[in-house]
């Protein structure tokens, strides 16, 4: 009886898992006032970034400029992009799109006032990002930034490349 509960209990977590794997959906607008739907990101089969920052948030910002400082090397090379996702209460909204500009990030940003997308990943604290692979299928997730730490995110997209 016991095994058969720690069984169920193992298969109930692995379904958990797996249903959670997938991008959830939710309506986000970018930059620009355009709706984007968040289950429906991809890149062309390609793995890609999700990255969670907040304008005042100063590792999310580090961790940006650092990414950005590799971003062409790293597109080159594996074909990766990122989606910047800003959790920016509607009073800060208006602080992203100068934060970005002023940056000179060429990442897509996808403004999450709301939390909603941030809620639905299961997003504790920032930054966090998200290594999702071709399929659509969250690979890797990692939360705090430490200089360096990007390194580890384009070790993940080059392993999900090679497969």
């Amino acid at each position: 009886m016991k095994m058969r509960r720690i069984l169920s209990f193992a298969f109930a977590a692995i379904l958990g898992l797996s249903a959670y794997a997938q991008l959830p959906s939710v309506k986000l607008k970018d930059l620009k006032g355009k709706v984007v739907d968040t289950s429906l990101l991809k890149n062309d089969g390609k793995p890609f970034i999700i990255s969670f920052f907040a304008t005042w948030c100063k590792p999310c910002n580090r961790e940006l400029s650092a990414i950005n400082e590799q971003y062409v090397d790293w597109q080159e090379e594996t074909g990766v992009k990122l989606v910047a996702v800003s959790i920016d209460q509607a009073q800060n909204i208006n602080k992203v799109k100068p934060l970005v500009d002023g940056e000179g990030w060429p990442y897509e940003v996808l403004l999450d006032p709301n939390s909603e997308f941030r809620r639905a990943m299961g997003v504790q604290m920032i930054p966090h990002v998200f290594v999702i692979d071709g399929n659509g299928k969250i690979a890797f997730s990692h939360s705090g930034y430490t200089d360096g730490a990007e390194a580890e995110l384009i070790e993940k997209v080059r392993e999900l490349v090679k497969k």
